[in-house]
């Protein structure tokens, strides 16, 4: 498996040497590239899919597609919104081909979302609060059409600039803008709904 090829600590410097490398055609240089984005790729794809099956399909075809078409990377565009690019495209191929889960329509309830990694050591107490929060978020954001989960976790985990967004999912920057003020919307009113619920509202 590629993602277990790519675990050397050093791979994380000199990535940009690593692109040059792989453009020349060397094939190693793709392990340090691969260091570098393996687990915001993984997460990234894993928000759009729900299912790590086929989130780690896709994760293995993006790092192919790379391979691929490395040669056409415009090295004065930035690396992180052209891979994730390739892999937003692979994503969108998947759901056009199985015809699961549209682009537009809510998801039901689903699992609810992820595991969070801890930070810090702060007490039992604190932990539980933490974790119930964060698995009532990523509930909340399963229930999100696909498109505004893709602008949260971009903008919100990935830490995109929303220009760098625009150029990943190819849509012009004013779309951005809605669609992350509706997603951001949608997710407050999930919220209030779901503490309703917990309240006996």
């Amino acid at each position: 498996m590629i993602l277990a090829a790519a675990m050397n600590p050093e791979a994380f410097s000199g990535v940009e040497d690593s692109i040059v490398r792989l453009r020349k055609g060397d094939p190693d240089a793709l392990a340090a590239i691969i260091s570098r984005y393996q687990h915001r790729l993984y997460r990234y794809l894993l928000r759009l899919v729900h299912d790590p099956a086929v989130a780690d399909d896709l994760f293995q075809q993006t790092w192919l597609r790379v391979m691929e078409k490395i040669g056409h990377y415009d090295a004065r565009r930035s690396f992180e919104g052209w891979l994730f690019a390739v892999a937003h495209n692979l994503a969108v191929d998947s759901w056009r081909v199985k015809g699961s889960e549209s682009l537009d329509e809510p998801t039901g309830f689903g699992r609810p979302g992820e595991e969070r990694l801890a930070s810090g050591q702060p007490d039992a107490l604190e932990r539980l609060l933490d974790f119930e929060r964060g698995a009532i978020l990523a509930a909340c954001m399963h229930e999100l059409p696909v498109f505004h989960r893709e602008v949260l976790t971009l903008r919100f985990e990935e830490d995109m600039k929303l220009e760098e967004i625009a150029e990943v999912v190819e849509i012009p920057l004013s779309t951005v803008k809605s669609r992350l003020r509706r997603a951001l919307e949608g997710l407050r009113s999930a919220m209030a709904a779901r503490n309703k619920e917990r309240n006996g509202a």
